[in-house]
């Protein structure tokens, strides 16, 4: 078992994802449904019998006399799931507000996508600061912390990716890890201008705060990026 839209649920707590509050959550809510998935897992072995190699794993040692699944929890990559379901990926931030879905050529429709969170949309107009000139220019970077237009409030939540410093994405990763018994699916992102000692001092976060393995990107390490800002939008594509 995983999850996926955990930035949403923080956007609509009102709690900005690099905060203690949002790594105490996190710490609650992970522990809550692995502990729920062991304890059906329990439950299922006592009917159907335990996995093949209960008797010389953790578990047994750990007192448990049955147990249906070697592993109940992990974090996958939803990348796709989460289009689908409108919802922010896995345990990732925002990547931004609005960005531009290099996917045209693989839905034959000739150009990319241009997205805007669902979240803030209908926040804009419910705080009456929606306007599509707003929408165009917020297209055009990976955050709205400068944009003054809108309210220090809600900027303080929408926080995205490039907002978020390598050393809380690091640290909201290990407060999921701590109660996931497989590897997490988390992008450590960093700006084009860190340097191989940045990337040095997140893997060394990661493993003193217990991380199982984790994955790091240099933004615009690649020539071609599948979501990336808005440097022309047309009127229409929005």
């Amino acid at each position: 078992m995983g999850i996926m839209g955990w930035a949403d649920m923080l956007i609509k707590l009102g709690i900005p994802y690099s905060s203690k509050e949002a790594l105490k959550l996190a710490d609650t809510l992970m522990n809550f449904i692995t502990d729920e998935g062991r304890k059906m897992s329990v439950e299922l072995a006592e009917k159907r019998g335990s996995f093949p190699e209960f008797e010389n794993s953790i578990w047994k040692k750990a007192g448990f006399k049955h147990m249906r699944n070697a592993t109940i929890s992990t974090i996958a990559p939803t990348g796709t799931l989460s289009v689908i379901a409108n919802v922010s990926s896995g345990i990732e931030p925002l990547f931004a507000v609005a960005y531009k879905r290099n996917v045209g050529e693989t839905l034959g429709i000739g150009k990319s996508l241009i997205e805007i969170n669902s979240l803030f949309e209908q926040l804009a107009i419910k705080e009456g600061f929606y306007s599509d000139e707003l929408m165009h220019k917020i297209s055009r970077g990976w955050s709205i912390q400068q944009v003054s237009e809108i309210p220090e409030n809600i900027r303080k939540i929408f926080v995205t990716a490039h907002d978020i410093s390598p050393e809380w994405h690091v640290r909201m990763q290990a407060a999921f890890q701590k109660y996931t018994d497989n590897a997490i699916s988390k992008s450590i992102n960093f700006p084009n201008t860190a340097t191989p000692y940045d990337v040095e001092k997140a893997y060394m976060l990661a493993y003193q705060l217990g991380c199982k393995g984790i994955t790091v990107y240099r933004d615009g390490s690649k020539n071609v990026q599948v979501i990336t800002p808005v440097e022309n939008v047309e009127e229409d594509e929005v």
